[in-house]
């Protein structure tokens, strides 16, 4: 186990990707093809930025992507990759995201994980908080028959989070990545053609 998460994070390294999370989203889109060329991307819980440098590749110069999280994030040496400093779960995020965007976004991401306090009850409702604030964004700045892909770490609440997901999409499912740690709760939940 250890030896594979190294080695992720040695690739990480050596293929000058910010974070080992890099990987979980190049094999979700290996599967689920979530981007095309010049599409428009928010992704939400974005530091350190793994998710923006792939997102970016698979979008090309046509595209644009934006980084959202508490934290600042460093900057990407490409002129169609922005970021905002912001908490994803204030109500006004929403209209801040949609005045950076181009248009309304093809493809929603959501990497966000809450502060683990160690009580696993605790921390599997922050991060259901998390994604009920990820999808709400979705409904505001996705355009219809667009893409999310959001975690959630794995709890009681889980089916009745993804009943409300899978509810907004024509297609749904529920994903782990190879990248992910065997041990880690963390799964995701892959939307396709938001309906409306």
């Amino acid at each position: 186990m250890y030896r594979e998460r190294d080695a992720y994070r040695r690739l990480a390294r050596e293929r000058g990707y910010r974070s080992r999370a890099a990987f979980k989203l190049l094999q979700l889109d290996r599967r689920y093809h979530l981007f095309k060329r010049g599409d428009v991307v928010v992704d939400l819980g974005a530091a350190p930025g793994g998710w923006l440098q792939v997102a970016r590749q698979k979008v090309g110069e046509e595209g644009f992507v934006l980084g959202v999280d508490l934290l600042p994030i460093r900057e990407l040496p490409h002129g169609n990759v922005a970021t905002l400093v912001a908490d994803i779960t204030e109500p006004q995020t929403a209209s801040l995201i949609l005045q950076l965007l181009p248009r309304k976004a093809d493809v929603v991401l959501s990497d966000a994980s809450p502060q683990i306090s160690g009580v696993w009850s605790v921390d599997h409702l922050r991060s259901v908080e998390l994604c009920r604030s990820a999808l709400q964004i979705c409904e505001k700045v996705l355009r219809s028959g667009g893409n999310a892909l959001i975690k959630i770490f794995q709890g009681e609440e889980f089916e009745s989070f993804f009943s409300e997901f899978k509810r907004r999409f024509q297609f749904s499912k529920i994903h782990k990545p190879g990248a992910s740690r065997r041990g880690s709760a963390e799964i995701y939940l892959v939307g396709k053609n938001l309906l409306g």
